[in-house]
């Protein structure tokens, strides 16, 4: 049988971009659906656009496994195609003796999970780094660092596009069928309603991902996770930029915290907290700012609340909800739910955009050819 499309991927943020590129790699005609007006518009356009070393996550997840390669990966891809980033480095602070145990099981973890370069500083050597730091012990993790999101997922869409493959916007998935003789009839809402074949399908869909995955004919509703909106608002600092290197307190629960980061533009912005919510909202409350100045004045005392201004909110597409273990990510292929041909990601939340380009090679390898 013959199809429009060799595989057709539903979400064009990082990750399904990455997705596409890498079965452009591989010679196979793509098209990427997205239903917004442009690309990058949801978890991808709302997050800290950090690059994460590799630090935090289970031996052997992967998480771990992904953020280290994708991290790799995603430098030399940065390099190469001459997208705005910057290698800054990190310093994870303890701030009191009863979070220097925390930041050691770090240090250990993220030298298991093989990440390069990492040492473990005394508060002097930290301030001598960054004068306006308070910390009495921290990780200096090289490796991690910042990047223009939007122009990374510019140039994995004109990798797509120069291989004869199609990212169409405005697109809305709305549902697919299997074919009995394998590969997808795919149904594309929007002004320009279509149905295309396909005959691999994957499903990249960001908070929309168990929606897309219940849309999809045959699949077991069991084995959908339940999804989990975990929003986080930012702040913007006024006046001087306090740290050159990204600082990061211990991890909270189901979160890597509150942290600061000097932004492309040269920009103090910090953030982002975590709070459940029921539906998608991005208005960021300004009487948060007294919290965030709490928060922050145990790593910079000198932060002024009347000097941070509400910036933006994100939120993440979470597996698990309040209390819940942070789970690892879901890539579900043929063995788990019993359709040839596809793959359905759930929860790529952070270290998703570090991770992004092999989470693509991951999809990309899971399909014989």
């Amino acid at each position: 049988m013959s199809f429009d499309f060799d595989a057709t991927v539903v979400g064009a943020g990082a990750v399904g971009l990455a997705c596409g590129r890498a079965l452009s790699k591989r010679g196979l005609t793509v098209l990427v659906l997205e239903k917004e007006p442009h690309i990058g518009q949801g978890v991808s356009s709302r997050n800290s656009e950090v690059i994460h070393a590799g630090l935090y996550y289970p031996t052997g997840s992967l998480k771990a496994k992904f953020c280290v390669e994708g991290r790799r990966l995603l430098y030399d891809f940065l390099e190469s195609h001459k997208v705005d980033h910057w290698k800054c480095g990190k310093l994870v602070v303890a701030t009191e003796e009863a979070e220097v145990p925390r930041i050691e099981a770090i240090l250990e973890q993220g030298r298991i999970n093989g990440v390069e370069g990492l040492e473990l500083l005394s508060g002097e050597q930290a301030r001598a780094l960054e004068p306006q730091l308070n910390a009495i012990a921290a990780i200096l993790s090289p490796e991690s660092g910042l990047f223009d999101s939007h122009g990374y997922m510019l140039a994995l869409e004109g990798e797509i596009e120069a291989a004869g493959g199609s990212v169409v916007t405005s697109a809305p998935f709305e549902w697919a069928e299997a074919l009995a003789g394998g590969g997808f009839t795919i149904h594309v809402g929007g002004e320009g309603a279509m149905s295309v074949t396909s005959r691999l399908l994957v499903t990249a869909a960001g908070l929309s991902a168990q929606k897309v995955a219940a849309s999809i004919e045959g699949y077991p509703a069991d084995l959908i996770p339940a999804g989990h909106f975990g929003k986080g608002v930012y702040f913007r600092l006024s006046g001087p930029a306090p740290f050159n290197r990204l600082i990061y307190p211990p991890p909270i629960p189901g979160a890597l915290g509150t942290h600061y980061r000097k932004d492309l533009g040269g920009q103090g912005v910090f953030g982002p907290d975590l709070a459940y919510v029921e539906a998608e909202d991005y208005s960021v409350d300004p009487a948060k700012a007294e919290v965030f100045a709490g928060y922050i004045r145990r790593f910079w005392p000198d932060v002024q609340v009347e000097k941070l201004a509400p910036d933006y909110a994100g939120i993440r597409p979470k597996l698990h909800g309040k209390g819940e273990p942070q789970p690892d990510f879901q890539l579900r292929g043929v063995e788990s739910h019993g359709i040839e041909g596809l793959v359905a990601l759930f929860g790529i939340e952070s270290p998703g955009l570090t991770s992004s380009m092999a989470i693509g090679e991951a999809v990309a390898g899971r399909f014989a050819h």
